[in-house]
């Protein structure tokens, strides 16, 4: 028999990020904790930053993901402590690598890449890490724009944020 918070965790896990929606807000680990009363929920999220344009986008999908299985939701920003990358699963790194955006670095690997322009970010397509920045910034602010010097393909890469 599942338990409720299990049940409840399921139903949030179908619940996706709006710009990546290969992952789901458990794996960008967005979901900080989940109270359960009854019928009543209270979801915790913490936005991947506080200006996220897809924070309420997300809420409301939460709200209604929860309703359709008979729950009245409400979702709580967290912002403290700050959302990081280090949150991501396993399985959501893996993920945004088939999508076809370049899973974060540790902190300063990151900077490596990004401020010194170093092949270590490795192509979504082909696997080869002789890769170079197109730009800082690439479909979202999130991420930075890479093209791979083997295979001539853009992708992007998911920053690293600590």
């Amino acid at each position: 028999m599942i338990s409720n918070n299990n049940k409840i965790k399921e139903l949030i896990a179908t619940v996706t990020d709006p710009e990546i929606p290969v992952l789901s807000i458990i794996d960008m680990g967005m979901v900080r904790d989940i109270e359960i009363n009854g019928k009543n929920i209270l979801i915790k999220i913490t936005p991947t930053y506080s200006g996220c344009p897809a924070t309420d986008t997300i809420a409301e999908d939460i709200i209604a993901t929860l309703k359709k299985a008979g729950y009245i939701a409400t979702v709580k920003n967290i912002l403290s402590p700050a959302w990081t990358t280090d949150w991501i699963t396993e399985k959501g790194r893996k993920a945004l690598e088939e999508y076809g955006i370049a899973a974060p670095l540790e902190a300063s690997l990151d900077k490596r890449a990004l401020l010194h322009g170093e092949q270590i970010v490795k192509c979504t397509n082909c696997g080869s890490t002789n890769t170079k920045m197109v730009s800082q910034f690439g479909s979202t602010a999130c991420k930075a724009l890479f093209q791979c010097n083997d295979c001539h393909e853009p992708f992007d890469y998911f920053k690293c944020l600590k």
